[in-house]
């Protein structure tokens, strides 16, 4: 007879530790496929360290060939499911379409840049969810320094030395955090004309730094941005934004040709052509990930609403530590259905969060005890270290090496504006190579 066919759609935190767990939990009695856009999987909490020369790029790119050694890669984007057929259509990085069958399937699309219906958001806007947005700010920052120190306009050095960050959730936090001493690492490069120094806003409707965590965290984060520098602006986001710069919801214009979009993620609209119950956008399933009605679909992670166990009524929250959760028992139940053990409904204990924000600095609350200062920092670096599914030693390493040199400050010019869409559900926009602006020049700003 021949072995079931489990297909897993994303290679994230959730499709990720399902294949991980899968492939060791079925020893071989059945043919496990990983359908991704990339051979990778990405460690995301690391990438503002990417962005701010801390760490190389591949550091947290873990292979999944390299990693999942009895799991099959399909590169390639999902376009749809069919349920009654159990076939996905995709289509894979060369523009070439493909059909995958399954006897079951796990949807672990994750999730895509958060828009909002803001003016000129959209065309100027860059979000921070990937690699090349990564690289891309590197260069653009690093651009917008060096160019301010060859700038004769007054009013063009300080634009192009002002970074405005939108969101200040985890990921804006501590893009703002770090990018303020990379760009002062920059200047000490690069000096700018007197009384010119980089200057880093981050803004958020919220009334506090990361409302999500605990107060006394929060305060912690705050009043380690201002030391700094970081000029925080709660209660307050962007109006319009123009090639110019922004104004802000209380008037205000602020010079800058850097907009950094951080306000946050909703599902991949895949599964909203699935004709099935949703929450929010969320693929609703049961408290054992399964879809109800089809047996043999579960879904996880950030594209699914899963019941939260210990507060009914509730789902548990877009997190990474949730996907990571979810694809454990996700892979245990699928397992369970075909006959390799048994199934458990998924049920959480918080294990608490660390915020790395540059330095020797973070916020902390492992296990519910809050930590600030250096202790906080090196229980950050610990988890990350702990959570990654490999690359470890090039990690730690680049992190030493970062502690004794200073950082290289060059453009490497390998991500280009128009290959990072604001809207990363629309990846068709970054398909096309040497995609040409209106006046026929590719693009470089």
């Amino acid at each position: 007879m021949s072995r079931p066919r489990i297909l897993i759609v994303g290679a994230g935190f959730a499709g990720y530790q399902t294949a991980r767990t899968l492939s060791r939990l079925t020893r071989h009695r059945a043919d496990i496929t990983l359908l991704n856009p990339t051979d990778y999987f990405l460690y995301l909490p690391l990438l503002p360290q990417v962005a701010t020369g801390i760490l190389e790029p591949r550091r947290v790119a873990v292979s999944l060939p390299g990693t999942l050694r009895h799991v099959r890669l399909v590169l390639g984007e999902a376009d749809s499911v069919d349920l009654d057929a159990r076939t996905v259509h995709y289509t894979d990085p060369e523009g070439h379409v493909g059909t995958l069958s399954y006897d079951r399937l796990v949807l672990a699309v994750g999730s895509v840049n958060k828009l909002l219906p803001i003016p000129g958001v959209s065309e100027h806007a860059h979000g921070f969810r990937g690699l090349p947005e990564a690289l891309y700010l590197r260069d653009h920052v690093t651009r917008q320094i060096e160019l301010a120190a060859a700038a004769e306009d007054p009013k063009s050095r300080a634009a192009r030395c002002t970074f405005v960050v939108v969101g200040a959730g985890y990921t804006g936090t501590e893009v703002a955090a770090q990018g303020q001493l990379f760009t002062d690492e920059l200047v000490r490069q690069q000096p700018l004309w007197e009384g010119i120094r980089p200057r880093w806003l981050l803004l958020d409707i919220a009334p506090r730094v990361m409302p999500e965590m605990d107060e006394r965290l929060s305060r912690t984060a705050d009043r380690v941005l201002r030391r700094r520098g970081v000029d925080v602006r709660m209660g307050t986001s962007v109006k319009e934004a123009t090639h110019d710069g922004v104004l802000l919801t209380d008037g205000e214009f602020i010079d800058t040709r850097t907009l950094v979009w951080c306000v946050g993620v909703r599902p991949d609209p895949l599964v909203e052509h699935l004709d099935r119950p949703l929450e929010r956008g969320r693929l609703l399933v049961d408290p054992y990930l399964q879809v109800p009605g089809h047996s043999e679909v579960f879904a996880c992670g950030d594209a699914a609403a899963v019941p939260d166990l210990d507060k009914p009524g509730q789902y548990t929250p877009m997190t990474a530590q949730h996907a990571w959760r979810h694809g454990k028992v996700c892979a245990r139940n699928v397992a369970a259905s075909l006959g390799i053990g048994s199934r458990r409904a998924y049920r959480h204990h918080d294990l608490g969060f660390v915020v790395d924000l540059g330095g020797t600095r973070a916020a902390a609350n492992p296990l519910g005890i809050p930590l600030s200062g250096p202790l906080a920092g090196a229980v950050a670096r610990g988890y990350h270290l702990a959570a990654m599914p490999g690359n470890r030693i090039r990690v730690a390493a680049d992190w030493l090496l970062d502690a004794v040199l200073p950082r290289q400050a060059v453009q490497l010019g390998l991500v280009r504006s128009w290959s990072v869409p604001l809207d990363t559900a629309s990846p068709e926009l970054a398909r096309v190579p040497g995609r040409p602006t209106k006046s026929g020049t590719e693009e470089n700003t």
